[in-house]
Order: C-alpha cells, then structure tokens, then sequence
C-alpha cells in the first residue's frame, strides 16, 4: 500500500476531530479518551491500514476479530456492486441467487453438509437466534418447559439484553434484568486453572460443572448450553480437546442443545473453517458473523445441524417465526461468498494454521521480559501475550498501571493497532498475514514491552 501523507489538510483534520467529539458515539470506549485524538483511517490493503496523517500500521486485530480476508479486496466491493444493481433487496418472503448460493456454500463447509443457515445482521442477532431456535426445538420435541440456558462466567455472546445475560461478561456493560433462566458455570482459564491439578482433567472438571447445574435444575428445564471455542473475551483461552468432547457427551445425555459461539473463531481462525472440528466435536447450532464476510458488509447466521433444522418443518405450529428485516441482505450475501471464493483460492485456512504455528513460535522470545506472565494461542491466527507485575504469583498489575492506555500508544508508535491493549494484549491479524509481517509484528510488541518496562521501572 502506497502511504500519501497530506491527502488530508490539517485543517480538515482539526474539523473531523471536532465534529466527532461533538456527535460521535464510538463502541465500548470512554468519550473522553479519544475526543479531540480519535483514530481516523481511510485506506487499508492486506493487514495494513492508513491513518489520515498518513501512517501505515499493520492491523493486528482484524478490525474486530473480522477482516479475515484482508483489506483492500476488490473482487468482495464488485460482488457487492453488482448485486446492488441487479436487486438489492427482494419483496418480502422471497430470496435472491446470493442469498441461496451463500446458504449452500455454507453447509458445504461446515461437517453436517445437511445443515441451514439462519441470516441475520451480526454476532448478536445470531446468538439471539441460536438461543429461541434452541426452545423452540426443545418445546417441539417433548420439552415445553425448558427455557433455561447454561453459559459460562465471563464469556462474551453480544450486546443485545439477551445476549448480555450469558456469561455477563463485564466488556458487555450488563444492566439487567437479565433474561429468566440464564445460568452461569466456571469458565476456562489455560493460565490460572479454576482449581489445582492436571490442566486436562481440570478442563473436564470445568465441563462436568454443565451437568451438575443441568441436574440441579431439572433437565426437563433446560434447552441449551453455550460456549465459545476459544473464549476471546476472557483472554484467548484454548481448552483441551476432552473440555468439547465432554461438553457434547453431556449435552446428548440430558438432551440439551449444545450452541457453539463462532462468531469470532468461526470460518477458519483457528486453523479450521470451525472450531469445534479440531477435537473432532459437532455442535447442535453454531452462531457465526464477523469473517463470514471479512466485515466488508453485516452478516451473520445461526446454522443448525439438519437434526434440529427439520423440526421446524411441518405445519403452522412448527413454524420458526422468527424475523430480522436485513438478516441476510443480498448485498452482505454477495460479500460473504466472494469472501469465500478468496478463502479457498488463496488457501487462508491453511495459511491460518501455518501463520499460527510461526506466530506462537515467534511470540515465546518475549519471555524475556519479566512482565510476560503468559503466551496463548497455537491453535490458528488467535493468540495474547499477558502481562503481570509477578510472573512466579501471576499477580495482575493494578489498574493505576495505566497499561490500557500506556500500551496501545506503545504499539501504535510501533505501527501496530491493538484493539484494547493492556494487562493483555490480543492477536488475531487477518488470515493473508505473512511471516514476515507477523516478524514485524512481534518485533514491535518486543520493543514496545522494552519501553513499558522502563516506563514502568522494572
């Protein structure tokens, strides 16, 4: 990518940044940190971007954990162009080609070929929908009343109402109330294991926690279980296989529907197109988004295995009656399938597996530094480096620290953008990455910590 610094006057600048700090709500931040400094970028290509003062950073983020394919893909925005010309939206209770083709491109990828996908505008809706999908399943087949579902401490499953109430992860601001029936269990943690012993046979320790609150509860209660492969939210924690393999056992057991949240380890983060296929695992519905489309339009589904799919065929009763006006958009759906087309020609999947290997290699140098408590990842392009005051007590540093705020800056000097820097500091670049960008990458995390340890007197 080409770097045309100037292509925006500093005048102009001063007048964005003050139209913002007037009128813009940005997501999940604090005004007052970013009036008067927001980032404005207006270029990117492959996992770089430019910023309107004409810096080239390397988005190791992926936008949010999304932009899988890459910035700068033109054959996605012609795909795009040309649904909008030929019909942008059908009448309702119709469909178009690209929202038919991309359904059966979908179940082409995921293990149960016999699946549906149901669209919707993004991770939340999708979540949503898994969860009504999932009583309505149970109520059509001998559970009317189970209406309780079982997430885990601190997960992350959107910022609807309902999405809020599994897992009431702090990063989702939960206000209550919550939705009646949400249950919480112990969540994964790879670094500070929940309980002492065997990291494996803690992890099955964890998963037996389901069916403890499941028989606690009545099993005739409850409809659904909900996890993310790899919990983002609670700092990239990868389980072992035996934490998935058990989670579906108990889900069979007690007939309770088994929801994998993939919307951000979904379409080939991890080394695969979904998560759950490295330990061998199908879930009952999976909830995707984010690269579903490489973020170049919202999109996100719940697909359903064709077990639970074809409980909903039938008659007025079995009916799914559920609507989202734009879940689906035939311009979103057109994205999301040339996004895949550049999925298998350039083989991101694979490069995600390999790129993820040299990645988790190359970020175990930053031991180094004595604040590196932790390394995690290893399994595709999601890995964090964690940092602690003590590495032998894995003591957190304290909020006066100011790591949030000091790192991000740290990085971006660097031209590095990290969403949300600070105690932990997550990867998740596009899948195009190549090694000797993510050398780059690593090299200006390496001397980023360098800085902050002086900062910091260490």
């Amino acid at each position: 990518m080409t770097t045309t610094a100037g292509t925006v006057s500093g005048e102009r600048i001063e007048e964005l940044q003050q139209i913002a700090g007037e009128h813009l709500f940005m997501h999940a931040v604090q005004i007052n940190d970013w009036r008067g400094s927001l980032k404005i970028f207006e270029k990117g290509e492959g996992v770089w971007v430019e910023d309107i003062e004409g810096n080239r950073l390397i988005d190791a983020m992926a936008g949010l954990w999304y932009k899988s394919a890459g910035y700068g893909r033109k054959e996605i925005a012609d795909a795009m162009y040309k649904q909008l010309l030929a019909i942008d939206s059908p009448p309702a209770g119709s469909a178009t080609v690209s929202q038919i083709e991309l359904s059966a491109k979908v179940a082409d990828l995921y293990p149960d070929h016999g699946a549906r996908i149901f669209f919707v505008s993004g991770g939340s809706e999708a979540v949503e929908t898994a969860v009504k999908m999932a009583k309505k399943y149970q109520s059509l087949n001998g559970k009317a009343g189970a209406f309780k579902v079982i997430s885990r401490r601190y997960s992350y499953h959107g910022g609807t109402a309902m999405s809020v109430s599994l897992g009431r992860s702090p990063a989702a601001d939960p206000m209550g109330p919550e939705m009646p029936g949400a249950v919480h269990v112990t969540n994964w943690n790879s670094y500070r294991l929940p309980y002492e012993g065997d990291p494996v046979d803690v992890a099955v320790k964890c998963a037996n926690e389901f069916e403890t609150v499941i028989i606690h509860n009545d099993p005739d209660t409850v409809a659904a279980m909900i996890a993310e492969p790899i919990s983002a939210a609670y700092g990239i924690q990868v389980p072992p296989p035996e934490y998935w393999q058990r989670l579906r056992e108990i889900a069979d057991k007690y007939d309770v529907v088994l929801i994998a949240d993939e919307v951000i380890t979904g379409f080939g983060r991890t080394g695969e197109y979904f998560a759950p296929s490295n330990w061998g695992v199908q879930p009952d519905i999976t909830t995707v988004a984010k690269a579903l489309t490489s973020g170049y339009a919202p999109l996100g589904g719940a697909i359903a295995t064709k077990r639970i799919a074809d409980s909903f065929i039938g008659g007025a009763k079995e009916t799914f009656r559920h609507l989202i006006t734009f879940g689906g958009h035939p311009v979103a759906a057109a994205a999301g399938l040339a996004n895949l087309e550049v999925y298998e020609r350039e083989d991101l999947v694979g490069n995600s597996r390999r790129m993820g290997d040299y990645l988790f290699e190359k970020l175990q140098r930053l031991y180094d530094h004595q604040i590196v408590g932790d390394v995690r990842g290893g399994l595709g392009l999601l890995a964090a480096v964690e940092l602690v005051q003590d590495r032998e007590n894995k003591t957190a540093f304290p909020a006066d620290a100011g790591l949030a705020k000091r790192l991000p800056k740290l990085l971006y000097d660097r031209k590095i953008v990290s969403f949300r820097a600070g105690d932990i500091i997550s990867l998740c670049p596009p899948l195009s990455i190549s090694s000797d960008e993510i050398d780059f990458v690593v090299d200006a995390i390496d001397d980023a910590l360098t800085q902050l340890e002086k900062d910091l007197g260490v």
